[in-house]
């Protein structure tokens, strides 16, 4: 019933070659290359090495013996807070909190892991299983260094590769992380999915055409070749892969770099059988090639237990069992409670130590007993003894330098990063008919319908009137139009941006840079043709230098308005959240205006808010434009005992606006843009901060 630990390590001899010596980076091909440095010291930090990978095109073969890896874990305790706990104190407490920067503590906390210590060995798939509730993904979690805001980790715990502590970025370096969730860019191919992750998680040294190569052997491996050019699609919403190539190629992902290190939460849910049992065959052909694979599981059919190595089986936060299927028979024999012939084990398990309604007492003394014997047994000391084994230098286990990162953890530069992200953006806009041919179509329908109203005015009292409302309808439009096309943006993307950017795929100003500017040319299309057809229509100021003017104009006002819907989609957690504070927010900046309220007559205490109106500038804008050069007798006063401006100035007065005030409003608009972006920017980094 003991564990043993010498089967997947080097002999004596090839350790202590192995410990004193580093691999050269000089080639990419050659696997043998000679050792030209060497290590002078045992201090453990020494060991944790960065270097350029040799070959990426060695995943049908087998892990040398000496770069194999051994997880393990010690001591791992993990606190959440007690959900109702904060609706509990009183509001003056909970604002002050707001403001203060003292960091708020759990009190009190819900232990959801206790003491839990196991191993994972090279070669080998295990399997966490335990009912709902028990704490399989929040060991996973932790022992990724990827728990979720508002759990806390022990500073105790330990989490060592080969008996030598490591922390997040030297894991995140040799290991990948499969979520339960899968999530993508619904409008890439398999194939443009698999190039962008290939280009930003494989080293930057990496030539291109390895990469490429890569793909199309991990496109092979993993069975997607025959759907490389389909389309991803979202369930419901757009057909494309199904439901177990979408698992596929969220291991194909996590594959690219070839880790020696593979965590997976839930890989079969929501699959049938087939499927379930095609990706546990995929992840076990990884074990057989040497890899470490760690996965959570919930109740599986008998077929796929018997693809486990080893099982671990969690029970309200605490180890029950840590062994091979076979010693959880005798274990459990043992115990007076053996799985009854023809039943699943995995099934028995699982009622085992899974908490009966109305039984909740019963069942937790057994959990206890269970647990308790478990943790007495052989099985466990020898796995506390494996645990422990990093505390002895001469009997650790060489951690083989691997391919890492930077300092900062991103393997690729900023302009790889930067176009990657561009060209996936813009491929995305470019399948996406609802940002090109619907929008381009309603802005034409809508266009028609404001020039077929405001059709061909005349310079009257009347007339005069008409245009005015008809230029800040060019605005109002524009505004809106812009505003709510972009305001899901960065909401949608939101769990599929936190994601890769965990994963230090990108930063954060490469990806804001490359998915706005990838949607640049059709925000310059939309006030194109939306004022080319409403100008003539109207009757507008003729002269193309009047035209070229107004455009322009319109096109500050379109990115303005861009600018601002990324603030919105960067500053809410979802979509709902977003379409709910856009229309509010906007309403005052549309008073300030100058349409509805002279801009004279802006109180004191808001006059600062309406300096941030980009309809204040770009109305004052266009009615200089249309006004400034009408003289006196220009318009037609045709009523009598009426009211009517004589010429542009008086026009210009009446609104308070300054011809002189043209190049001071454009400067403004462009002011804007700038401000605006650069807050959505400092938002979706704050976002991303927040769950890290």
């Amino acid at each position: 019933m003991t564990i043993n630990t010498d089967d997947h390590y080097a002999d004596n001899e090839s350790k202590s070659n192995i410990t004193s010596r580093r691999y050269s980076t000089s080639s990419y091909q050659d696997v043998d290359e000679g050792i030209n440095s060497s290590f002078g010291s045992n201090d453990k930090s020494t060991l944790i090495q960065v270097w350029k990978p040799k070959s990426y095109g060695a995943v049908k073969e087998q892990i040398p013996q000496h770069e194999r890896l051994t997880y393990t874990w010690k001591e791992i305790d993990v606190f959440g807070e007690t959900p109702g706990d904060t609706k509990k104190e009183p509001l003056c407490s909970r604002l002050c909190c707001c403001f203060s920067r003292q960091k708020k503590d759990f009190n009190p906390r819900k232990h959801l892991l206790k003491n839990v210590t196991g191993m994972a060995k090279s070669g080998e798939l295990l399997a966490v299983m335990g009912s709902s509730g028990a704490g399989k993904t929040t060991l996973l979690n932790a022992l990724s260094f990827r728990s979720p805001p508002g759990v806390k980790i022990a500073p105790t715990s330990v989490r060592a590769l080969n008996g030598i502590p490591v922390n997040a970025e030297q894991l995140r370096a040799r290991c990948a992380y499969v979520q339960q969730d899968d999530l993508f860019i619904p409008a890439l191919t398999t194939r443009e999915h698999l190039v962008f992750h290939a280009m930003l998680r494989m080293g930057k040294d990496v030539p291109k055409s390895v990469k490429m190569n890569r793909v199309n052997e991990v496109l092979q491996e993993l069975s997607l070749a025959k759907c490389a050019d389909t389309i991803i699609g979202a369930p419901g919403r757009m057909k494309g892969l199904s439901g177990g190539e979408r698992k596929r190629l969220a291991f194909a992902s996590e594959t690219l770099t070839d880790p020696h290190l593979l965590l997976c939460d839930e890989p079969t849910s929501g699959l049938d059988s087939f499927m379930a049992h095609s990706v546990l065959q995929v992840l076990k052909g990884m074990a057989l090639k040497g890899k470490t694979i760690i996965l959570t599981i919930h109740q599986p059919s008998s077929e796929l237990y018997c693809l486990f190595d080893k099982i671990l089986l969690v029970a309200e936060g605490r180890v029950a069992f840590l062994g091979s299927p076979y010693q959880a028979s005798e274990f459990f024999s043992q115990l007076g409670i053996p799985c009854p012939p023809n039943y699943n084990p995995a099934d028995f398990y699982v009622q085992m130590l899974a908490i009966a309604p109305n039984k909740e007492a019963e069942c937790r003394d057994t959990i206890k007993k269970i647990c308790d014997s478990f943790a007495v047994s052989p099985m466990a000391r020898e796995v506390m003894e494996v645990a422990n084994s990093g505390k002895n230098v001469e009997e650790q286990y060489y951690l083989q330098p691997m391919e890492g990162a930077s300092r900062t953890g991103y393997r690729s530069t900023w302009w790889t990063q930067f176009y990657y992200v561009l060209w996936r953006s813009w491929l995305t806009v470019l399948k996406d008919p609802m940002l090109v041919k619907v929008r381009l179509l309603q802005t034409a329908m809508v266009a028609t319908l404001i020039g077929s109203i405001y059709f061909g005015q005349r310079l009257d009292q009347d007339g005069v009137m008409n245009i005015n409302g008809a230029l800040f309808l060019f605005l109002t439009n524009m505004t809106f139009q812009n505003v709510f096309a972009v305001i899901n943006v960065f909401s949608a993307e939101l769990p599929v941006f936190l994601r890769e950017k965990r994963s230090r795929l990108f930063r954060v100003d490469t990806y804001f840079l490359g998915k706005t500017i990838a949607e640049v040319p059709l925000f310059l299309a939309v006030p194109f043709v939306f004022t080319s057809i409403t100008y003539p229509m109207i009757g507008l100021k003729s002269g193309a230098t009047y035209y070229l003017t107004a455009l322009l104009i319109v096109v500050l006002v379109a990115n303005v308005a861009t600018s601002f819907g990324y603030l919105i989609s960067c500053a809410s957690s979802s979509i709902s959240m977003a379409l709910s504070v856009g229309p509010p927010v906007i309403i005052p900046f549309l008073i300030f205006g100058g349409f509805f309220l002279n801009s004279a007559s802006v109180p004191s205490y808001f006059e600062y808010l309406s300096y941030f109106s980009w309809f204040r500038y770009a109305n004052e804008a266009l009615l200089i434009n249309q006004w400034s050069t009408v003289q006196e007798g220009d318009i037609a006063c045709t009523r009598a005992n009426v009211t009517c401006p004589s010429s542009g100035q008086i026009i210009l007065e009446t609104f308070n606006f300054k011809v002189e005030d043209f190049g001071f409003d454009i400067a403004c608009l462009c002011m804007l843009i700038v401000i605006f972006r650069l807050g959505a920017l400092f938002c979706l980094w704050l976002r991303s901060r927040s769950k890290e």
